[in-house]
């Protein structure tokens, strides 16, 4: 097999490391994503495991890396023309030592168990960082409800729900939404679990604001990303104001970064979509990001429209990853910024990046950041304000209460910054670099491992 070991390791984790993929790999074959996502982790994991051999002992790593059970079922239902349809669905409850399970459902046609394994497993260690008590868990269909009808969401919605509300619940497992699960699909889902369980009780997150939901929660992911982008340069006495910025996507979480940035002072020149990323030299202003928005949730139009309207360069079948910055927000999707892109952005003056969407670097990408020292905020840890504000919800749902946006918003900035300390704890190298990838996956790791511990052989 290729080595996997990192240069930086010493020849013992190494060759553990070497061992641990081999049979990680060979227990979960074809599964990609999920390879991917546990070596990011074990790379910075098991030089530490090493150092505290009562995590080596009780083979923690190796349980946390197999889910406590994967849930598959068929959902049938029927389209607008009377055909009978089937679609596949998963939840991966992946983790529950701190809390109940929690974590999206994804509808896209690119869902696949590797990719919910992959999704889960990271969730573990973002709900960790929060500090809210949340275990790790995903899961979706490959479902498509882009082109479908409302009637026709709600159809699949209803008919997931029948099996789904016999795995969950609000001191169980909580899911939320994800990528093609929006305000729409989940007040569906929602509405079935009621009338299921004749409940009304808060086992899931992202409700709208008339049942249950809560302020800033649309916006928490995209908010969250750029909070903890401040708390990075604030190491080095730097800040937003004045930056030239590129971001990827936009959906729901780029669309609220490049809100966010805008209001901070920053320069936003890019956003994308699957078909291409327009590049505007002036910056989306505020007037511009209304129509940007207006474009994208309620039109539901391309990216190039964007391009049309305004006069600027769309670059169709391409990302933004060549286009001059100082400050990156990749919001789209996984594996969407490779090695290469990585080099072309450090040689156009990047300083730092903090990751919007699930896993948006390959490997090669994130050794190149790291490589450069320059500041980078992986995934687990920056864009954990979606699940952090699910979080607040729950807490709300629990109370019978609703919190201000005011007060949900300050929330959200300190449990940012509360990430942002336990990765400078766990990665400051002592020579004034943070590795923020090494402290996000410790940190994340060990209040998860101390807890398997006390709970003995389970």
């Amino acid at each position: 097999m290729t080595r996997l070991a990192t240069p930086s390791m010493n020849s013992a984790a190494g060759e553990k490391l070497d061992r641990f993929m081999s049979g990680l790999i060979k227990r979960n074959p074809g599964e990609p994503e999920f390879h991917q996502a546990v070596q990011e982790v074990a790379e910075s994991v098991i030089p530490y495991v090493l150092e505290h051999p009562k995590y080596d002992e009780a083979q923690i790593l190796e349980r946390m890396t197999e889910p406590d059970r994967i849930v598959i079922f068929r959902v049938t239902w029927e389209d607008d023309d009377g055909n009978i349809r089937a679609n596949r669905a998963w939840r991966v409850q992946f983790n529950k030592s701190i809390g109940p399970y929690k974590g999206g459902m994804r509808f896209h046609p690119s869902v696949t168990q590797s990719l919910l394994k992959f999704l889960g497993f990271e969730q573990i260690f973002k709900n960790s960082l929060t500090g809210l008590p949340m275990g790790g868990a995903k899961g979706g269909s490959n479902f498509n409800p882009k082109g479908k009808s409302d009637r026709e969401v709600m159809r699949f919605c209803q008919s997931l729900m029948i099996e789904l509300s016999r795995h969950i619940g609000e001191d169980t497992d909580i899911p939320a939404g994800d990528i093609g699960v929006g305000a729409r699909e989940i007040g569906y889902m929602f509405g079935q679990y009621m009338r299921l369980t004749n409940r009304f009780t808060g086992v899931l997150t992202g409700k709208g604001l008339a049942f249950g939901g809560s302020l800033v929660r649309k916006e928490a992911t995209g908010y969250g990303a750029v909070y903890f982008m401040r708390n990075m340069l604030e190491l080095k006495g730097e800040g937003i104001d004045g930056r030239t910025v590129t971001v990827s996507g936009s959906g729901n979480v780029a669309l609220y970064c490049i809100e966010k940035l805008i209001e901070l002072g920053a320069k936003v020149v890019t956003a994308s979509d699957s078909a291409g990323f327009i590049h505007d030299p002036d910056g989306i202003d505020a007037h511009k990001f209304a129509w940007l928005k207006d474009l994208k949730e309620i039109r539901r139009g391309r990216i190039s429209e964007y391009a049309e309207q305004f006069g600027c360069e769309y670059h169709d079948g391409k990302r933004p990853w060549g286009v001059p910055c100082e400050l990156a927000f990749p919001c789209a999707t996984q594996n969407e910024l490779n090695g290469d892109d990585a080099k072309r952005l450090l040689a156009n003056g990047l300083v730092a990046i903090a990751e919007g969407a699930n896993m948006p670097s390959t490997l090669d990408a994130v050794h190149a950041f790291l490589d450069a020292t320059i500041l980078f905020g992986p995934a687990k840890a920056a864009n954990a304000g979606g699940v952090a504000v699910s979080g607040l919800e729950q807490s709300q749902n629990s109370l019978r209460i609703s919190w201000s946006r005011e007060e949900v918003d300050r929330r959200l900035k300190d449990i940012m910054k509360g990430i942002h300390e336990k990765c400078v704890q766990f990665g400051d190298d002592g020579n004034g670099y943070v590795n923020h990838v090494r402290g996000a996956n410790i940190g994340g790791f060990v209040k998860v491992a101390d807890a398997m511990l006390a709970y003995g052989i389970v």
